[in-house]
């Protein structure tokens, strides 16, 4: 199997499909947008106490938390109504964090109400794709019922950072910009993204998933480039891990693309692959567990292995001396670096669009209608890829 045509071809999916929130739905942040794109250029204008791209970052931290949830499209959906309604009613909990606290009951009903009209709209699109019930809709993390759990955890944390970095910072003309300036604090987008969750004061700690994080990055980085060190190497395209979450993981051990780097019983033994664990009594493929793992098929392809020592002494900043290892989940960055066509947020688009849209999680994924199903290993040459197999 050859594994440039394959990432390329994910890639350019999702060059065609971007997949990142809609904020030019949110009605405060409407006239930041020209003919439906992000006006660059207006970013550090203020907006009240805030400058605008200080919101936007405020507005996606809260959406890569919320967005852990089962279903993408409803947790978007439910986030921008919330913010919509909470706003006409004057909570501006993103210009002033603090006040999404003090009126918590009109969050909780917010919150209730749009679950609720979120359910009845997407339930049964949701329950069709995945074989299963519609009244199992929810997107309250863990499957949880409580809805005051699910907006101090869950809401409450991501705002308590920008309170909290904004309140330690005793320069007033900085205090505008504070999770920004926090955020930029980092060697690198990578770093930013791994602080984002474990920093001892301002981590999101359990409210938040290495997935989500990266996913944050990519957002601030790539999707609307909100960073004011793009034209940096640590702050580019490249600066960051593709989010691997279970769709990104199907993806690609459907088409045979992680089996190029370990074998099944590799897998197996690191428990990426634990047998007879998912549904239905299928093998469960548990790709956070890929983290970390390093190839020596990778680590023989000279051309490979220098790319992706860049990637990591000079993009992602994880090294400061070129690594020995190759570890799979940046494998796919350093291909991509090498060919300079594509990049990891083109290709995590890609993986979510073909996982959401086509590779669903079941035994009868639309495989004849998937954009890469002409390279796809599953769907060609071993079915058990698809049928033996969930994540």
């Amino acid at each position: 199997m050859d594994t440039m045509p394959l990432l390329r071809a994910i890639a350019q999916v999702g060059r065609a499909n971007p997949m990142r929130p809609a904020l030019q739905d949110v009605e405060i942040f409407h006239h930041y947008f020209e003919q439906g794109q992000l006006n660059e250029k207006s970013l550090d204008e203020r907006d009240g106490s805030c400058t605008r791209r200080e919101l936007l970052l405020r507005y996606l931290l809260l959406e890569a938390v919320l967005d852990q949830g089962p279903d993408t499209e409803g947790v978007r959906l439910l986030l921008v109504q919330v913010t919509n309604a909470l706003y006409r009613n004057e909570v501006r909990f993103l210009h002033q964090p603090a006040e999404f606290f003090r009126e918590l009951g009109i969050a909780v009903n917010e919150i209730t109400s749009t679950h609720d009209a979120v359910k009845k709209l997407r339930a049964r699109q949701w329950a069709e794709a995945n074989q299963t019930n519609p009244n199992k809709y929810n997107l309250f993390l863990e499957n949880a019922k409580q809805v005051l759990n699910y907006a101090v955890f869950r809401w409450g944390v991501p705002l308590a950072v920008p309170l909290l970095l904004t309140k330690d910072e005793s320069d007033e003309a900085r205090k505008p910009g504070a999770l920004l300036q926090y955020l930029e604090s980092w060697a690198s987008a990578e770093e930013m993204s791994q602080q984002v969750k474990d920093h001892p004061r301002y981590g999101l700690g359990k409210a938040i998933g290495d997935k989500a994080a990266h996913l944050f990055a990519k957002w601030m980085t790539h999707s609307y480039r909100l960073t004011t060190k793009a034209n940096e190497s640590a702050w580019s395209s490249f600066s960051f891990e593709v989010p691997f979450d279970s769709n990104a993981g199907r993806v690609l051990f459907r088409t045979g693309f992680l089996q190029q780097w370990a074998s099944l019983n590799q897998y197996g033994k690191w428990q990426v692959i634990q047998k007879g664990r998912g549904k239905e009594g299928k093998h469960y493929i548990r790709v956070t567990n890929i983290r970390g793992k390093s190839s020596r098929r990778a680590e023989r392809d000279e051309e490979l292995r220098q790319a992706y020592q860049e990637l990591c002494v000079t993009h992602l900043k994880s090294h400061k001396r070129a690594p020995t290892t190759v570890e799979i989940q940046r494998i796919p960055l350093a291909y991509l670096l090498l060919s300079q066509n594509h990049t990891p947020g083109e290709l995590d688009d890609g993986l979510m669009h073909i996982g959401t849209n086509f590779c669903f999680n079941h035994s009868h994924p639309l495989c004849a209608d998937c954009p890469v199903g002409s390279l796809c290993e599953g769907h060609l040459n071993d079915p058990t890829l698809i049928n033996d197999y969930r994540t």
